[in-house]
């Protein structure tokens, strides 16, 4: 027994020694950062199975003046599509649906357009249905409607593909709003009934839910939007039916750790359902395509990294996992589109994994204008996705609009290489025979793309 407590008093003090630097650091990387991002926010870090960071910055309300708690409920956007994944696969282990099955077997009425769609397409983004935020509904201010569901199902039915399926990855909201509706379609019951009972309820989510605006929730935080003339502004109100079971819920840093434990409990699906969840989707052409179902599969700082981010009207958010180091990460927003570097949350959000991982922030190296102007221009990614290169206030932006990239900052590393933080990437610089810059190469997990400089 007295080897017992003289274990936990051990372990106790070393969480302690851990979680003091990174306190220290984390404080003082948030408190310098966040006013270029957002009003407020709450982050949250555990290592091991234990929180060792938790806290709120900034104001959850300009206009009472309330500060942000960690337990305080932010819409997640984009991070949603992992619960709606979760869902799904229940529904396989039940026997209901199998990953191989042509959606048709479902939306009966749903054209196959010449190709098997299958679920396992919505899943991974490689379904090439065309995203329905592409779609111009012909309606003024069309974002603050509610639609049912089966309208933005037939909206998609008259559109061709934009690839075969399983040949690319393509983020799509498509994809997980049909499994949204397909979810209802099997079970008999609407997607927030489904999720409350079988997700929420059963783990203990009692912070997280399906967004409803005439809800009175607990602690929801408000959201804020671009700035006028200096100040932030009310998000715009929006139909929660448009983004339903691709970025409807709601929740906090605490609930988000709790549904990370659960889920490596295999409290909610088998252990080697979870693991296939979390692998990278093979493409027919051999290649992988960076995404599971519904998580990002990426390298962080050299350790593999399970992730989501999200970004819904007056919120942005961000979750990652290092499984090497056992170690979460959630991050939440009050602010999209803000002021300043729209892309800036991520900058954050990458900075503040890098301190959770024991690793310090790389110093950014301060490149001479004349080089940077050198490296201004386009670079051809793929015919239809050029990469736009300019220099503004001394630091190089990163744009590819097509390749859904916005504009970015990239923070030099040395004279040539560059880091762009929002997608974890290396943007490194090469010169011919002659000394001109002949192209970029984009170093990202463990892969390499070369884009020669047209312009």
């Amino acid at each position: 027994m007295r080897k017992i407590i003289i274990a936990i008093i051990f372990i106790s003090s070393c969480c302690g020694a851990e979680a003091q630097p990174l306190t220290s650091s984390l404080d003082s990387l948030i408190n310098n950062r966040l006013a270029a991002v957002a009003p407020g926010c709450a982050v949250l870090v555990a290592k091991k199975g234990k929180i060792i960071y938790e806290k709120g910055f900034g104001k959850a309300d300009l206009e009472l003046n309330v500060p942000v708690t960690p337990d305080m409920v932010f819409r997640l956007g984009s991070i949603t599509k992992q619960y709606t994944a979760i869902a799904i696969l229940q529904l396989v282990e039940q026997g209901k649906i199998s990953l191989q099955d042509s959606i048709q077997k479902f939306i009966k009425d749903f054209p196959n357009k010449g190709h098997t769609i299958t679920i396992e397409n919505l899943l991974t983004h490689t379904s090439g249905i065309i995203d329905y935020e592409s779609l111009d509904m012909k309606i003024p201010n069309v974002y603050r409607l509610d639609f049912p569901a089966r309208q933005f199902v037939d909206s998609l039915e008259h559109h061709p593909l934009v690839f075969t399926p399983g040949s690319k990855f393509s983020y799509c909201n498509s994809n997980y709003f049909l499994l949204g509706y397909i979810i209802e379609l099997i079970t008999g019951k609407s997607y927030a009934e489904y999720m409350q009972q079988h997700i929420f309820t059963p783990i203990g989510l009692t912070n997280t839910y399906y967004d409803d605006e005439k809800q009175v929730i607990p602690n929801r935080v408000r959201g804020y939007g671009k700035w006028d003339n200096g100040k932030y502004q009310n998000a715009d109100y929006i139909g929660l039916s448009q983004v339903y079971a691709a970025g409807a819920l709601l929740s906090n840093v605490e609930d988000m750790f709790k549904w990370h434990q659960a889920l490596y409990s295999y409290k909610l699906v088998r252990k080697e359902t979870l693991e296939k969840a979390f692998t990278s989707y093979k493409l027919s052409d051999g290649t992988f395509s960076g995404y599971g179902y519904g998580w990002f599969i990426k390298d962080q700082n050299g350790e593999k990294s399970i992730e989501h981010a999200g970004g819904i009207d007056g919120f942005q958010s961000d979750e990652v996992y290092l499984s090497g180091q056992d170690t979460f990460i959630a991050t939440l927003y009050n602010s999209l589109n803000n002021g300043g570097d729209d892309m800036s949350f991520m900058g954050l959000s990458n900075d503040i994994v890098t301190l959770a991982m024991g690793k310090t922030l790389a110093k950014e190296v301060k490149v001479p204008d004349s080089i940077l102007k050198q490296y201004a221009g386009l670079y051809e990614r793929d015919p239809e996705h050029p990469v736009t290169i300019t220099v503004e206030n001394g630091q190089l932006q990163i744009t590819s609009p097509g390749g859904g990239l916005p504009k970015s900052p990239l923070y030099a590393e040395s004279e040539n290489m560059f880091l762009l933080k929002v997608v974890k990437a290396e943007i490194e610089f090469t010169r011919d025979a002659t000394g001109k810059v002949s192209q970029l190469i984009v170093h990202i997990n463990g892969q390499e793309q070369v884009c020669p400089k047209v312009k």
